[in-house]
């Protein structure tokens, strides 16, 4: 793939990149390249060729490829718990179709938490991290207790590497919440969109203030658990585009080390035409660009500060590692990576799945946790059409991309936006987006000495 007019930038299929000249790529092409050149030694190096004095066994490139597709083999490891659809605030982008706050029957009930713990149990995955999903989980904490209480329970005798994550607005929070969340090491995931206006533009609520309220909760728990147990998410929304450097600036005035730069995703309030949310995937990613410009100039100056995205990405580019993150992953990552329990017990492939169905759409339900065994959730003709259809290796256009070994697939969003589970690739918004992020931090490998060491600061 063409980095610009001059350079080309080289994949192979265990994960190793070659950025090399036109005249290079050409003489590799024809068999022509001079063996004492720099560019000879980086392929022989990385595995783009062998001579007879190479010494790489195919064991070797065996082992890094089962490396980097670990994460597959270790199956299921997040499950998440929408625990209720029910939320006080009004975001104008909310993609889950939540619900008031007097809509009990939209709660997940005592009876469907205990099946969805014990389906979890069935996972194979050593590490198993539960995260509390909404509308909003706080107003249904006495199932968020329950499913903490019977999992630690149950896992005195599975022992599993048990985590908890709380998805919450944090505008609910209590003394009584504050100790729960203490007692049993459970994080917590905010949401900041950025300084006082912007955000309760965003995300508004009708009772009182919502950014003063969550900023002073997230200052309250960060005294109580610590700033590492606590983090924030943004969603670009067209209010945002033209002041990422005081997004990030906020983020740092309260705290955080790092920032996950979201696009909007097409579900719920956020679908179809939304008016003053909607923005072109150019305008997002000319945000982005300049966003990434401005924190690696924060570090550059000493503040070591990371965007996670771009984060999640160079593990795949630098290192031997895959990652568990559900959209970079070969096949998806849905329903290997992740699985949804909604609060009516059915289980889903992926949170945008969760939200597509509030939509009317139940393409993606596998099954539910009442009347379905674990062997046939797994084993269902639904998640086996998403495994095959989601392996890059055989997708068109993905299977002949250089970036094929750091990107990954969105089936829902593809189905979504597209009609279809693979995706027309050169409309693709997710192509696009990926296309040149990566592409983009790997420029800034090549070219920028200060950049390069600030991005493998992050990894």
């Amino acid at each position: 793939m063409p980095l610009d007019r001059d350079r080309y930038l080289l994949t192979n299929l265990v994960g190793e990149y070659v950025v090399l000249q036109r005249d290079d790529l050409v003489a590799l092409v024809r068999k022509q390249l001079t063996i004492t050149s720099e560019a000879y030694s980086a392929l022989k190096l990385r595995h783009f060729l062998i001579d007879e004095t190479s010494r790489v066994a195919l064991d070797l490139l065996a082992a890094k490829y089962r490396t980097k597709l670990a994460p597959v083999a270790n199956f299921t490891g997040l499950h998440i718990f929408a625990v209720t659809l029910r939320c006080n605030n009004r975001c104008i982008y909310c993609q889950v179709s939540s619900q008031s706050p007097d809509r009990a029957r939209c709660d997940m009930t005592p009876d469907i938490a205990d099946k969805a713990v014990e389906f979890m149990f069935h996972s194979p995955a050593q590490a198993l991290k539960v995260e509390f999903q909404g509308g909003e989980p706080l107003l249904n904490f006495e199932v968020v207790k329950r499913i903490v209480q019977r999992a630690m329970e149950i896992n005195k005798v599975e022992r599993r590497d048990l985590e908890f994550v709380i998805c919450t607005n944090l505008t609910l929070l209590t003394d009584e919440i504050v100790s729960f969340i203490q007692t049993h090491d459970i994080c917590v995931s905010t949401s900041i969109d950025g300084g006082e206006a912007l955000h309760n533009r965003n995300r508004p609520s009708p009772a009182k203030n919502s950014y003063r309220t969550t900023v002073a909760n997230i200052q309250r728990l960060q005294e109580a658990i610590g700033p590492r147990r606590i983090s924030a998410l943004m969603t670009t929304t067209r209010s945002t585009l033209n002041e990422p450097e005081s997004l990030i600036d906020e983020y740092i005035r309260l705290g955080f080390d790092s920032i996950f730069l979201r696009i909007l995703n097409p579900y719920g309030r956020s679908a179809g035409d939304a008016g003053e949310l909607r923005y072109s995937v150019d305008e997002w990613l000319d945000f982005y660009q300049r966003a990434l410009r401005y924190i690696i100039e924060l570090n550059k100056g000493g503040l070591w500060f990371r965007e996670d995205y771009a984060s999640i990405v160079l593990r795949k580019v630098l290192t031997p590692y895959g990652t568990g993150f559900v959209d970079l992953q070969s096949p998806s990552g849905t329903g290997i990576s992740v699985l949804v329990y909604n609060y009516d017990g059915g289980i889903y492939a992926s949170d945008e799945a969760r939200m597509l169905a509030e939509m009317g759409d139940k393409r993606f339900l596998l099954g539910d946790v009442v009347n379905d065994r674990y062997d046939d959730v797994i084993f269902s003709e639904r998640l086996m059409e998403l495994i095959k259809t989601t392996m890059l290796e055989g997708v068109p256009q993905c299977a002949d991309c250089a970036l094929r070994p750091f990107c990954g697939a969105d089936p829902v969003r593809h189905y979504r936006l597209q009609g279809d589970i693979v995706g027309h690739k050169p409309t693709s918004e997710f192509c696009k987006k990926n296309t040149f992020i990566i592409k983009h931090l790997i420029t800034l490998l090549e070219t920028d000495d200060a950049a390069r060491r600030v991005l493998y600061s992050w990894i």
